[in-house]
Order: structure tokens, then C-alpha cells, then sequence
């Protein structure tokens, strides 16, 4: 009886030690298959479980973090309507977006000064003519009629509206070579009406004496006064610097008075590096 059961006992150890050992070589097999990825099929089944696994784990977290933001309430701004840029900003702590009109009151930043733009400039009236000789003789007997632009420089004739006046009218010719020549609008208080003369040596410097100019009308400690464009605003372009056959015609031309303000008449030499331009000129005002 003992040794039938031990040799009824015997196949069932067998046995186990059997399940054991394929036990353990089953669970080789798939800690293989998941490390190496002999199979593409093992592969998708263990990334399947592994993304079946996160969601279990990453769970709590997520649960956490949702906790810990904090909830914003979303407000309708409604865009303003009309010309102008908008400008949007969010908040990087509570993502709440603001919408913001970029075009501001001119009148806030520099006062009246800002607020009035000065109206478009008509073209003027040009006309040539042919008695150069005449022209000159008779200008050259006057006290300020004649006058030597030098190499590189710019001249300019600061003409004031006269109260008795409508109408400003020019005349010059050079001798042997052309000059350039531009007309101009200062839209400022008369103060004076002579006519006055400005040399620059460039027309970068000229471009710098009247940034110095409009620097002084800017009140001390204004936080506008870098912007120096609007304030330009007030000088005005009739004609742009053209460079005129002076020395073969007389050089003719008139404009109407748009209101009160000064001419700027230039006489342009700066782009010749190697002759002076003697010019003879002649300015008026008809009512």
C-alpha cells in the first residue's frame, strides 16, 4: 500500500513540477516577445496593454490637476465697429482675452495741436519762358535778385502769406547748368512777412534743422516727444524737388494761398559735387 501510493504520488508531482516549468517558460516567452519584439503581433499586443495600463495610473493625477485649475468664466466682447486696428490681448495666468480699439484721440496725446489735419495742397501753375537774357540783366540790377548756391548746398526762401495777398508767383534762371528746384507749405502763425533765406550744406541737414525746429514746438516732458512724423504733417509738399533746365528758360510758376503759412521755395545744389549755381530769382505775391 506504501509504495502504491507513493506511486500514485509520484505522477502527481510530476505533474506540478511539469505546470512549473511551463509556466515559467511561457512567462520567458512573453517577457522576451514584450523586450526584443520578435513579432509584430506580440508588439501590438503589449503596446495595447501598456496603453490600457496609463490611463489606470496617470489617472489620479489627472484627477489632481484638474482640481488645481482654476475656473474662468468667458465674457462676449463685442469688437468695436469702424476703421481702426485691434488689438487683442490674453493673460497668460487666467488665459481671459481683452480687445482693445488701437485707434486713440489725438487730442490726448499732444493736445489741438494733433487733433485738426491740414487739408490736401492743390498743385501749382508752371510756366517757362524764353527771354533768359532779359530775365537776368534785369534781376541782377536788383538788391537781392541774384545769389550763388554752392556746391552741395540747399537754399531755401521762406515766403510768409501776406494779409493783402492771394497768390504767391516765382521766377529764376541760372547761368550755364541746372539746379533743383521744390516748393513747399509751412502751416504756421505769420509772425513777420519778410522773406528770409536759409543755407543748408545738404539736404540732410536741412532735414535735421527742421527736426530741431519741431522738437521746440513739443512741450518738455511730453512722452510723445519722439514722434516727430505727425508733427511734420504741417509742412506740405506742392511740388516735389525736380532738378529744372534754368540755364536754357526762365522758370515760372504761381500758387493760390491755401491759408496762413509760410513758402518754403528750395533751390537745390546738392547733388552736384563740383560747381556752384549762380541764380537769379524773383518773388512776389498778387492779390
Amino acid at each position: 500500500e506504501n509504495e502504491d501510493s507513493a506511486q500514485k504520488t509520484e505522477p502527481a508531482g510530476q505533474l506540478i513540477d511539469s505546470l512549473e516549468s511551463s509556466t515559467s517558460q511561457s512567462s520567458l516567452q512573453i517577457g522576451s516577445l514584450g523586450s526584443a519584439g520578435v513579432t509584430e503581433g506580440s508588439k501590438k499586443e503589449a503596446d495595447t496593454l501598456e496603453e490600457v495600463a496609463e490611463p489606470e495610473e496617470k489617472l489620479p493625477d489627472q484627477i489632481q490637476s484638474l482640481k488645481e485649475v482654476p475656473i474662468v468664466r468667458v465674457t462676449n466682447y463685442h469688437v468695436p465697429q469702424g476703421a481702426g486696428d485691434i488689438v487683442m490681448i490674453q493673460s497668460d495666468h487666467t488665459g481671459a482675452v481683452d480687445i482693445l480699439s488701437a485707434e486713440l484721440e489725438t487730442a490726448d496725446l499732444l493736445g489741438e495741436q494733433r487733433k485738426a489735419q491740414p487739408p490736401p495742397l492743390a498743385p501749382p501753375t508752371m510756366w517757362t519762358t524764353e527771354k533768359t537774357k532779359e530775365f537776368k540783366a534785369k534781376m541782377g540790377k536788383e538788391k537781392n535778385g541774384r545769389m550763388v548756391v554752392k556746391r552741395g548746398e540747399v537754399v531755401t526762401v521762406r515766403v510768409p502769406t501776406h494779409p493783402d495777398g492771394k497768390c504767391i508767383c516765382w521766377e529764376f534762371a541760372t547761368d550755364d547748368y541746372d539746379i533743383g528746384f521744390g516748393v513747399y507749405f509751412d502751416w504756421t502763425t505769420v509772425t513777420s512777412t519778410a522773406i528770409t533765406v536759409q543755407v543748408s550744406e545738404s539736404s540732410d541737414e536741412e532735414d535735421e534743422e527742421e527736426e530741431e525746429e519741431i522738437e521746440g514746438l513739443a512741450p518738455v516732458g511730453d512722452v510723445e516727444r519722439g514722434s516727430k512724423s505727425y508733427l511734420r504733417n504741417r509742412y506740405g509738399e506742392i511740388m516735389p524737388v525736380y532738378r529744372r533746365n534754368s540755364h536754357r528758360e526762365v522758370q515760372a510758376g504761381s500758387h493760390e494761398y491755401p491759408g496762413e503759412g509760410i513758402y518754403l521755395l528750395k533751390f537745390d545744389n546738392s547733388y552736384s559735387l563740383l560747381r556752384n549755381k549762380t541764380l537769379f530769382f524773383h518773388v512776389y505775391y498778387t492779390s
